[in-house]
C-alpha cells in the first residue's frame, strides 16, 4: 500500500472508502477426493514472472557509512523494482514511480523504487527459485536483498529500522512529497521494516546452503532489524493497554497485527532453518512467540458477533478489518508448527472456519469493513493474505474444510468476482491494479499486485488440485451475506433528525454517510426486504463510555428483538477517537418475512443516540460460483443450531455436498444427482456444495 497523504498508512483505505455443537448422526464416509471436484491437475504452471522482471531495473547507488550492503564495492549495481506500471491506450504498459514526476531532476515526489515492494519481490523471486530450481529468479532475489539491505540504517540511533523510497538514480528520499509517517522513514518502525524482517527470514533459508556467505551476511541484517524491534515494539512485551474498553496488546510493530505478521513469516522462516547460530536462533524464536502472543489476542467476536472471529488488524480499533495484509493466520500457523505451539493455532482457526466462510458469502477480500463493509475495492494484496492463510491454517490444523475454501477464495483471479474479468493473466503474469466497488476493473499492474498475484499463483502450483478447482469458477451467480439499510433512510416519528458525521472518519472507523440522531421518545421505522430465511440484525451505532446512554429497543411486527445501550463501550484508551462505531447484534432473530423493523429511544434526560446503519445477515448466508462445467455453493451458519438448506444443482450432474464444524473438521459428506441438494449444517459451520 502507497500512501497519499500524511497520515499512518494503514488509514489510507479507509479515509479513500468515506470521498459444537449438536450431532446429527455419524459422519458419513467422504467422496474420494478431499477437495473440489476437478476433471485433470492444471496442465502448466500459474507462476509467470515476466511482468515483475519487466518492473525490474537496476541502480547504483553511492554507499555511506549508514547505507550499504552485501559486496558493493565489487558489485556497485543493486537490482531495482518500479512500484507501478499504468497501461496506456494503446495497452502497452509504463512504468512510474510514486508521486509526482519533475524531469528537470529525474526524480518523483516519493521515488521510484520503495522497500515495500523490493522486500515482498524478492520473497517472490526465493519462492520461485525454490520451487523451480530457476536460477535467473535466485539472481533476481540475491539482487533485490541486496537493495533491501541498502535501504536498512546500518548505524546511529535507527538502526536496523528501513529508509522506504528510493529515487532513479539510486538517492534515498526518507521524506517523500506526500509526506508519510513515520517521517523521515527510517526514524521509527514501519511496514518496510516488518517486511524486511520477512524477507531476510526467507532469505536466509533460501540462501543458507546455496551461498553460505550471502546467508551469513543476511543473518546479520535481520539481527539488526531484530536490534531495532526489541528497542521499539518488543520493549513494551507484557504490556496492555486499553482501546475503546477492550484489552489489547501494546507489543505488535506500529500497533498492528497486520504488520507483525509480515514479520513472523520471515522469522518463522530463520527459525526453522536453524539460525546462523544457537544464540541467534533463541533470539528469533523469543521475538516469534512474544509477536504471536500478541497477534493471538486481537481475535474477537463469533459467528454472530462483530468482527465474526476476525483477527482484528491494528489495536487502535474494535471497528476497522481490512483484506490488504491479513496474514496474521498465516503466520500464526507457522509460528505454532516452528514452536511446537499448538494453542497458538487457535485464533487461527476461528479466522479462518468462522469468519472467513461469511466473509467469502458477504463481501469477499474488501478493502474495508469499517465496521460497515463501505470500501468493497478488492485487490490482489487482499486475495492472496486471505488464500495463503487458509493454505498454511490447513496444514498446521490438519483440518480439510480450510482447503475446500482456497479454490472459491482463488477463482476471483480466473473471473469470479463482480466485474467477471480474469483479474491475473497466466500468458503475460500481470495481474490487475483492484477491482472498484462498482464491478469497475483498474487495468493498471503495479508491482504490489504482481508481486501478490504471483504468490498466490506459487501457493496453488503447488496444489494443483486445487488450482485447476479454482481455474473451473469463472463466474459469481450470487453473494448473498450482508443487507446494509442505511439508518437515514428510516421515517423518524418525534425528536430525531438525519445529521452529517464531520469528518466522515472517526480516526478509528467511517460513517457509511450520514447518521440518524434519536433522543429519547423517537421512533423510526425501516421496511426492510423480504428474504428467504431469518436474519440477524446488527445495529451500527456510536457506542460511547458513560452509563447514561440512551437505550434502542428493537421490534419487528410487536416482537421484541433485542435492545442496544449506546453507553458503556469502555474507556478510550489508545484508540483513535472517544467511543466506538460498532455493529450490535440483537437477540432475536428478524423473520425472512418480516417487512419492518421499528426502534424506540429510551431514557429520558440522556444524550441522544447515533445510528449508521443496520446489517442484516441471513442465519445461513451464501455464495454461489459457476464455470462451463463446474459449479460450487458455499453455505455459512452463524446459528447456534443445525440448519437446513437446499441447494439447486445442475440437472443429472452429480453434487458432492461436504459439511464442516467451524474448525474445519468434516461433520458430514454426502452425494447426489437430484436438481436440488438437501444440505445440513454444523452449529456455527460451513459447508460446499460441487459439481
Amino acid at each position: 500500500m502507497h500512501l497519499t497523504r500524511a497520515v499512518p498508512r494503514r488509514l489510507v483505505v479507509a479515509l479513500t472508502s468515506l470521498t459444537m455443537g449438536l450431532a446429527l448422526s455419524a459422519p458419513l464416509p467422504s467422496p474420494a477426493a478431499a477437495t473440489l471436484q476437478t476433471a485433470a491437475p492444471a496442465a502448466a504452471p500459474l507462476a509467470n514472472l515476466d511482468h515483475l522482471d519487466f518492473l525490474q531495473d537496476t541502480v547504483r547507488p553511492t554507499p555511506t557509512a549508514s547505507h550499504t550492503t552485501y559486496r558493493i564495492e565489487q558489485e556497485p549495481d543493486l537490482g531495482a523494482l518500479w512500484t507501478y506500471a499504468d497501461r496506456r491506450a494503446d495497452g502497452h504498459y509504463e512504468r512510474i514511480g510514486g508521486g509526482p514526476y519533475d524531469a528537470a531532476t529525474d526524480t518523483w515526489g516519493q521515488g521510484s523504487y520503495n522497500a515495500d515492494d523490493l522486500t515482498r519481490a524478492s520473497v517472490v523471486y526465493l519462492r520461485h527459485w525454490q520451487q523451480h530450481d530457476d536460477a535467473h529468479s535466485r539472481d533476481r532475489a540475491y539482487q533485490l536483498l541486496r537493495t533491501v539491505t541498502y535501504l536498512q540504517t546500518a548505524d546511529g540511533p535507527d538502526a536496523g529500522n528501513v529508509v522506504l523510497w528510493m529515487q532513479p538514480d539510486g538517492t534515498l528520499n526518507p521524506s517523500p512529497e506526500p509526506v508519510e509517517l513515520p517521517d523521515p522513514s527510517d526514524s521509527a518502525e514501519s511496514y518496510w521494516l516488518a517486511r524486511t524482517i520477512w524477507a531476510l527470514g526467507e532469505g536466509y533459508a533460501a540462501f543458507a546452503e546455496d551461498d553460505p556467505a550471502f546467508a551469513t551476511f543476511l543473518a546479520d541484517r535481520l539481527d539488526l532489524a531484530l536490534g531495532a524491534v526489541e528497542r521499539q515494539s518488543l520493549a513494551q512485551y507484557g504490556s496492555w493497554e486499553v482501546s475503546d474498553g477492550a484489552r489489547v496488546p501494546a507489543w505488535l510493530i506500529v500497533d498492528g497485527a497486520d504488520a507483525t505478521a509480515e514479520a513472523m513469516l520471515g522469522l518463522a522462516a530463520y527459525v526453522e532453518a536453524g539460525g546462523r547460530d544457537r544464540a541467534a536462533l533463541q533470539r528469533a524464536s523469543t521475538a516469534l512467540a512474544k509477536y504471536a502472543e500478541g497477534v493471538a489476542a486481537m481475535s474477537a467476536g463469533n459467528s454472530r458477533s462483530y468482527p465474526y472471529g476476525a483477527i482484528l488488524p491494528w489495536t487502535h480499533s474494535r471497528s476497522l478489518w481490512h483484506a490488504w495484509a491479513s496474514q496474521m493466520p498465516a503466520a500464526l500457523a507457522a509460528s505454532a508448527s516452528v514452536l511446537e505451539r499448538p494453542q497458538l493455532l487457535a485464533s487461527a482457526v476461528r479466522d479462518s472456519g468462522t469468519f472467513t466462510p461469511y466473509l467469502l458469502t458477504a463481501t469477499g477480500a474488501v478493502n474495508g469493513w469499517l465496521p460497515v463493509p463501505a470500501d468493497r475495492t478488492q485487490i490482489a494484496y487482499g486475495v492472496d493474505s486471505r488464500l495463503r492463510s487458509l493454505l498454511a491454517v490447513a496444514d498446521a490444523s490438519d483440518a480439510p474444510g480450510f482447503e475446500q475454501l482456497v479454490p472459491l477464495t482463488a477463482s476471483w483471479y480466473f473471473g469470479a468476482n463482480a466485474a467477471g474479468e480474469q483479474m491475473y493473466d497466466p500468458e503475460t503474469g500481470r495481474t490487475f491494479d483492484g477491482l472498484n466497488g462498482d464491478g469497475v476493473v483498474n487495468h493498471n499492474s503495479g508491482a504490489e499486485s504482481t508481486i501478490h498475484g504471483q504468490l498466490s499463483m506459487l501457493a496453488l502450483d503447488q496444489r494443483p488440485d486445487l488450482a485447476a478447482a479454482a481455474q473451473r469458477l469463472t463466474s459469481q451467480d450470487g453473494q448473498d451475506g450482508v443487507t446494509v439499510v442505511e439508518a437515514e433512510a428510516g421515517e423518524v416519528d418525534g425528536p430525531g433528525r438525519v445529521v452529517t458525521p464531520d469528518p466522515g472518519w472517526t480516526g478509528e472507523s467511517g460513517w457509511s454517510g450520514s447518521a440518524l440522531e434519536l433522543d429519547p421518545g423517537a421512533t423510526a421505522r425501516w421496511t426492510v426486504p423480504e428474504a428467504d430465511g431469518p436474519r440477524l440484525v446488527a445495529a451500527v451505532v456510536d457506542r460511547r463510555d458513560t452509563r447514561r446512554a440512551t437505550e434502542l429497543r428493537w421490534t419487528s411486527a410487536g416482537r421484541q428483538l433485542g435492545s442496544v445501550d449506546t453507553g458503556r463501550a469502555g474507556a478510550q484508551g489508545v484508540s483513535e477517537a472517544p467511543g466506538a462505531l460498532l455493529p450490535v447484534t440483537l437477540r432475536e432473530e428478524l423473520p425472512g418475512s418480516a417487512g419492518v423493523l421499528q426502534v424506540d429511544a429510551v431514557g429520558e434526560g440522556r444524550p441522544p443516540a447515533r445510528l449508521d446503519a443496520l446489517l442484516l445477515r441471513p442465519v445461513v448466508s451464501r455464495l454461489a460460483l459457476s464455470g462451463a462445467d463446474a459449479g460450487a455453493t458455499l453455505l455459512s451458519n452463524a446459528s447456534r443450531e443445525v440448519q437446513r438448506r437446499m441447494v439447486e444443482s445442475a440437472p443429472g450432474d452429480d453434487s458432492v455436498v461436504r459439511s464442516y464444524r467451524a474448525d474445519g473438521r468434516l461433520w458430514y459428506a454426502d452425494e447426489a444427482s437430484e436438481a436440488e441438494v438437501e444440505v445440513r449444517l454444523a452449529p456455527g459451520g460451513f459447508a460446499t456444495v460441487t459439481r
